[in-house]
């Protein structure tokens, strides 16, 4: 859970639980990753799976503890537009992308054009930077990303 702290008077930063901050780099690793694939299914797959780990970082910062009342599970997706409603439309867009990344890693043909990859990637790479910003983590560099096309 992020917590408040004061280092000099009037100025506060967010202080964010190292396995969100791990689960941040990761995300940047793997935008890092998706931007240096060729094939447009593993650029699509690398993207998705860095606005995934970002999404669950959001969760992990903000998640109360699980009642002992047992629940349906939940994807990331759904327990992130519950923590950070203002987030609500980036869950059900990644959401609805899942089923063609699953087939892109399944390795069906023409699961992903190359504008689509590209289109994902730069939107994965928006959502790291509002996933940062909301958290209060300082933004990374953002990454060259190709133009559509």
């Amino acid at each position: 859970m992020s917590t408040i702290t004061r280092d000099r008077p009037g100025s506060a930063r967010c202080r964010v639980a190292p396995s969100a901050l791990a689960l941040l780099e990761s995300a940047r690793q793997g935008l890092a990753s998706a931007d240096g694939e060729g094939q447009a299914a593993a650029r699509y797959v690398c993207a998705h799976l860095a606005a995934l780990r970002a999404a669950a970082a959001i969760v992990a910062a903000r998640a109360e503890p699980a009642s002992s009342r047992r629940r349906r599970p939940q994807s990331v997706w759904e327990l992130l537009s519950r923590v950070e409603p203002t987030l609500s439309e980036w869950a059900a867009f990644f959401a609805a992308s899942a089923s063609k990344r699953a087939a892109a890693e399944a390795g069906l043909p023409r699961a992903v054009t190359s504008r689509e990859a590209d289109e994902l990637l730069r939107d994965a790479a928006t959502f790291v930077t509002l996933v940062e910003g909301v958290l209060g983590v300082p933004a990374q560099q953002a990454l060259p990303l190709p133009t559509a096309i």
